[in-house]
């Protein structure tokens, strides 16, 4: 990767507030994370609560330089919205990838490696890892 090409995550979440917060606290605690495009797309256009294939193709659009995207879903209604845009095959930029991972850890995961330089691949796999996160 290059400084002007990093993989962009995309944080899907059913309140605009916690995908926001999730974004924030995943670059913060990624120090130097600032060339990594972290998007939220929580909620409804309206400022309810739920999804919006609207607000996460834009949010995907944004994220997007090339490397690829790594989108991070909260709820089950989430990820459907996202599956349903991947298979229309138009809606989301080439590369943007459904990752199957915790929305916190695996967003703080999928930032802290997208700052290291890693791929869209390396990037999935540390954010799924942190199913594995233990904290006990």
């Amino acid at each position: 990767m290059s400084e002007e090409r990093p993989v962009g995550i995309v944080l899907v979440s059913h309140s605009a507030e916690v995908a926001a917060s999730v974004a924030g606290l995943a670059k913060g605690l990624a120090g130097g994370a600032a060339t990594v495009p972290v998007v939220p797309a929580g909620g409804t256009e309206d400022g309810g609560l739920g999804t919006s294939s609207e607000l996460i193709a834009a949010a995907a659009a944004s994220a997007d330089r090339g490397a690829g995207v790594a989108v991070l879903t909260d709820l089950g209604s989430a990820v459907l919205t996202v599956k349903a845009l991947l298979a229309e095959g138009d809606e989301l930029p080439d590369g943007t990838r459904l990752v199957d991972a915790p929305f916190l850890e695996g967003a703080v995961a999928a930032v802290v490696t997208a700052a290291a330089g890693a791929d869209l691949d390396a990037v999935e796999a540390a954010a799924a890892e942190a199913y594995g996160y233990r904290k006990v």
